[in-house]
C-alpha cells in the first residue's frame, strides 16, 4: 500500500484568506496615514498575511497569483507604513527578511533535542540487517516505513513560540549549534509564523527540523553572477547553502537563492505530538512549511527498496540535489520504543546513493581532433570509481576552462560524474600542491596532421585549419554511421576508422562506394560480415532526412534542430536555396546555429560531397514529410515541451504537436509561442516565466490537442490559453 505527501494546496496556512480572485483589487501605498493608530496597525497586519500568502504561493506551492508588480506595491507600502510608525516593526513582518547589521560572530545555541546523524545502509541488504535489528527489539511488531528524498544541503533547527520564529541554529555536533537567526530570516520559504489552519492549534513552543538548500538552476544561475563579477565559484549547491548561512552580512545570504525543506519535528509543547511521521508533515503543511516530496509509506521493506532505486533513477530529475533516501518507521509509539544508538536513531536510516564526486589526479593533458576541426582537451587521471562507474578521464572543454580552474597536469582534483554527462574537474585542490605540478598549453599545431591552430578573439575554441586533417575525418565518419545519424548497423566507430586508415574512404560519402569484396578480405571480417555490412550501408540511403542532416555533422546542428530543418525545408536543394534570413526565422533556430547552416551548405567541398551522396542513391528530401490537412490553433505555433507527463511521453507529445502543425524546439525564448511543463518542468518553464511565454500544464496541451476542440477552453482568437501562466511572482 503506498500513501503519499504531496504538498500543493492554493490555500495558504500565513494567513486566514482563501486564494485572489481574479478581480481582487490591490490597495496601493496610502496617500497619508490613517489618523487612528489601530487602523495603522489594522493594515499592517492585513498587509503581512496578503505577503506571506504570496509568497507561499511563490517560494513553496511554485503556483504565484500576485505579479511583481503588484507584490512591490504591497511591501512598499509595509515598508512604507513600518517606516512612519517604527513601533509596529516586528521580527517576523516581511520587511525583516533582507538582513539586517552584520554580526561579529555565531553564538551558540543548545538544541533541547539532539539532532543525531543516521545510520547508512548501501544496498538490499544492508536495509534487510537493520530491519532485522529493529524486530529483536520489538519482536512480533508489524512495521511501516516512510521513504523520502535526502536532500543534499545544511541541516537546521527553528524554534517558534506561539507561533512567532524565535531563533534558528545549525546542527553543529548534534548537542550544540550555532545560531543563524538572521541569516534564516532572509528565506523566503521559512514561515515567520505559523497559524492555526483546519483545527490544528499553534503549540506554544515547536521546533521544526529542516534543511536548507539551492536548486540546481539557481545555483547555477548564481555561479554565473559570481563569476561575471570576477569572484570565485562554488564547488556544489550544498557548499553553496552552508556557505551561505554562515555569512556574518545578512544581506549577503539575501542576495542567496536559498530554499528550506521541514523534514521533522523536534520537540513540540502546548499541543498534542503527531502520532506518526507522515502525520508530522501533514502538520508541518498546515503551518505553511515546504515539506519533503513524494513522502510514502510503506507496508513491506521489499516496497522500501524498490522506492530507494526509484529515487536513485530520477536523481537527475529532481530539480535539487539529492544523495540518497532517508527511511524512517512511521509510528511514534515504535520511535519511541526503538529509541538511539550512540548518536544514531535506531528507527531511521538512509540508503546512500553511489557517489558523483570523487578525489584523484591529472596524470596528463592531451587533445583530440573532433569532427569540426575543435582541438578537445582531456584529462587523464587516476582511475576512480564514481557512481559504480570506473573514471580515468575527464572532459576540460576548452582552454579558456583549463586557465579559469587553473588546472595543471599533477594537481589533485575533485572529480564529478553525473547521470550520463561526462565525468569533469570540478575543483582543483590546491593545498595539495607540491611545486612539482606543470601548468598546460594548447598546441600552436594539430596534434593530428601537425597543420596550424586558429582560435577567433571571441571564440572558446581554437581549431584545426586543415579540412584535410585525418582525425577530423575518423569522427566526421564515426559520427555519420551513429545511431543518432545514418545508424548503420555493425559499421561502428572501430570499424569506421580502420576504413579511414585504409584509405578505402576519404569522405562520408565514401561509404556508399566501399568495395565489398576487398573488406570481405580483410582480418577478422570475412564474406558474411562484408554481406551484413553492404545491406546496412544500402537500407541507411532510405533514412529520413532529420537523420540525414544530423548525420552530415553541421557545426552546432543536433538531433532537434535538424528535425526542425527538415519540417520547414524538406531537402537538403531547399535548405541549400534558403537565405539566411530564411534560416534564422526557423522558430529555434539561433544565429549561431544559423550561420554555422548557411556556411555548411555554401562551402565548395560539402557541396561536392551532397552530390556523391545524391548520386550515390541518398535521399536528400523527405516526401513523407507531414503538413497538417487544415489550420489548427498549434499551426505555426512554436512548442517546447519540458517534464515529465502522465498520459503520454515527451516524444510521443512533440510528435503529436508536430501533426498539427507546430514547431517543436528546445530552447526557450521570446519567439516561442507555449511552453508545455509538465511534472519536475525546472528550468525551461522558470525561464518561460522570466520572458512571459506562456505556461500550459498537461490538460491544456490535451484540450489544445483535442480534435473535437480544436482548442484550450476559451482561448481567444489570439490562440492564447485562459489560464497559461504569465510568468509573474513576487519578489
Amino acid at each position: 500500500m503506498l500513501e503519499s505527501i504531496r504538498v500543493r494546496s492554493l490555500h495558504c496556512p500565513q494567513c486566514t484568506a482563501g486564494p485572489r480572485e481574479n478581480n481582487e483589487e490591490m490597495s496601493g501605498p496610502a496617500q497619508s496615514p490613517p489618523e487612528a493608530v489601530g487602523e495603522v496597525h489594522q493594515r499592517v497586519e492585513e498587509l503581512r498575511r496578503r505577503i506571506d500568502r504570496f509568497n507561499y504561493e511563490y517560494y513553496v506551492l511554485d503556483q504565484p497569483s500576485a505579479t511583481d508588480a503588484e507584490y512591490d506595491l504591497l511591501l512598499n507600502e509595509l515598508r512604507h507604513l513600518e517606516i512612519v510608525h517604527p513601533e509596529l516593526v516586528s521580527p517576523e513582518s516581511p520587511t525583516q527578511r533582507v538582513g539586517g547589521t552584520p554580526l561579529a560572530g555565531f553564538s551558540q545555541i543548545v538544541h533541547p533535542l539532539p539532532m543525531l546523524s543516521l545510520s547508512n545502509v548501501f544496498d538490499a541488504a544492508g536495509l534487510t540487517a537493520w530491519l532485522a535489528r529493529n524486530e529483536r527489539i520489538l519482536p512480533h511488531t508489524q512495521f511501516t516505513f516512510v521513504t523520502e528524498p535526502k536532500i543534499d544541503g545544511l541541516a537546521v533547527a527553528l524554534t517558534y513560540v506561539d507561533g512567532l520564529f524565535q531563533h534558528g541554529a545549525t546542527r553543529g555536533n548534534g548537542f550544540v549549534g550555532e545560531e543563524i537567526t538572521a541569516n534564516l530570516r532572509t528565506i523566503h520559504s521559512l514561515p515567520l509564523r505559523l497559524t492555526a489552519v483546519n483545527g490544528a492549534p499553534v503549540p506554544s513552543l515547536i521546533e521544526v527540523r529542516g534543511e536548507v538548500y539551492m536548486r540546481r538552476d539557481d545555483f547555477r544561475r548564481l555561479n554565473e553572477r559570481i563569476e561575471a563579477a570576477g569572484g570565485k565559484t562554488i564547488m556544489n549547491p550544498r557548499n553553496g547553502a552552508a556557505g551561505s548561512l554562515r555569512q556574518l552580512d545578512p544581506k549577503i545570504t539575501a542576495s542567496r537563492p536559498l530554499r528550506l525543506l521541514a523534514y521533522g519535528i523536534g520537540l513540540i509543547e502546548g499541543a498534542s505530538a503527531p502520532r506518526s511521521h507522515l502525520d508530522s508533515l501533514a502538520l508541518l503543511q498546515a503551518f505553511g512549511f515546504d515539506v519533503s516530496p513524494d513522502a510514502t509509506r510503506h507496508e513491506q521493506v521489499e516496497e522500501v527498496w524498490r522506492r530507494c532505486l526509484w529515487w536513485q533513477e530520477r536523481r537527475d530529475e529532481v530539480a535539487f540535489e539529492i544523495d540518497g533516501v532517508v527511511v524512517k518507521i512511521d509510528d511514534a509509539r515504535h520511535q519511541e520504543e526503538l529509541g538511539f544508538v550512540a548518536r544514531e536513531p535506531r528507527w531511521a536510516t538512509a540508503y546512500k546513493f553511489p557517489a558523483l564526486q570523487q578525489t584523484s589526479r591529472v596524470l596528463d593533458i592531451i587533445v583530440n581532433v573532433g569532427r569540426t576541426g575543435t582541438l578537445n582537451p582531456l584529462a587523464h587521471l587516476e582511475p576512480v570509481n564514481i557512481g559504480g562507474v570506473t573514471v580515468s578521464r575527464a572532459t576540460l572543454h576548452n582552454e579558456d576552462e583549463i586557465a579559469r580552474k587553473d588546472i595543471r597536469i599533477g594537481d589533485a582534483v575533485i572529480v564529478q560524474r553525473a547521470g550520463d554527462v561526462i565525468p569533469q574537474i570540478v575543483k582543483v585542490l590546491e593545498e595539495r600542491r607540491t611545486g612539482e605540478e606543470r601548468p598546460f598549453v594548447m598546441p600552436e599545431t594539430c596534434p593530428s596532421c601537425g597543420a596550424p591552430t586558429h582560435r577567433e578573439p571571441s571564440a572558446a575554441m581554437r581549431y584545426c585549419t586543415n579540412l584535410g586533417c585525418p582525425a577530423q575525418l575518423k569522427e566526421r565518419v564515426s559520427h555519420f554511421v551513429s545511431r543518432g545519424g545514418m545508424d548503420i548497423e555493425g559499421l561502428g566507430a572501430k570499424l569506421a576508422n580502420r576504413f579511414v586508415h585504409l584509405g578505402l574512404i576519404h569522405d562520408i560519402a565514401d561509404i556508399y562506394g566501399l568495395d565489398w569484396s576487398t573488406i570481405a578480405d580483410l582480418d577478422g571480417l570475412g564474406q558474411k560480415s562484408a554481406e551484413n555490412l553492404a545491406r546496412a550501408v544500402d537500407g541507411s540511403r532510405e533514412s529520413p532526412l532529420p537523420r540525414l542532416l544530423f548525420a552530415l555533422g553541421i557545426r552546432h546542428v543536433g538531433e532537434r534542430s535538424a528535425r526542425l530543418l527538415a519540417d520547414r525545408f524538406g531537402s537538403l536543394d531547399e535548405i541549400t536555396a534558403a537565405t539566411l534570413d530564411e534560416i534564422n526565422a526557423v522558430p529555434g533556430i539561433g544565429e549561431i546555429v544559423g550561420q554555422s547552416i548557411f556556411d555548411f551548405f555554401h562551402e565548395p567541398r560539402n557541396q561536392a560531397v551532397i552530390s556523391k551522396l545524391v548520386a550515390a542513391g541518398v535521399h536528400t528530401d523527405d516526401p513523407n514529410r507531414r503538413q497538417p490537412t487544415a489550420a489548427t490553433p498549434l499551426t505555426g505555433k512554436s512548442v517546447v515541451v519540458t517534464g515529465r507527463l502522465a498520459s503520454m511521453t515527451r516524444s510521443e507529445a512533440e510528435e503529436r504537436l508536430r501533426q498539427a502543425g507546430a514547431v517543436v524546439t528546445g530552447s526557450v525564448s521570446k519567439r516561442i509561442s507555449y511552453v508545455v511543463a509538465g511534472e519536475e518542468a525546472g528550468s525551461k518553464a522558470d525561464r518561460a516565466r522570466e520572458l512571459k511565454v506562456s505556461v500550459l500544464d498537461e490538460a491544456e496541451l490535451l484540450r489544445l490537442l483535442s480534435p473535437e476542440t480544436g482548442t484550450i477552453g476559451a482561448a481567444g482568437e489570439d490562440g492564447e490559453p485562459p489560464h497559461g501562466e504569465d510568468g509573474h511572482g513576487p519578489g
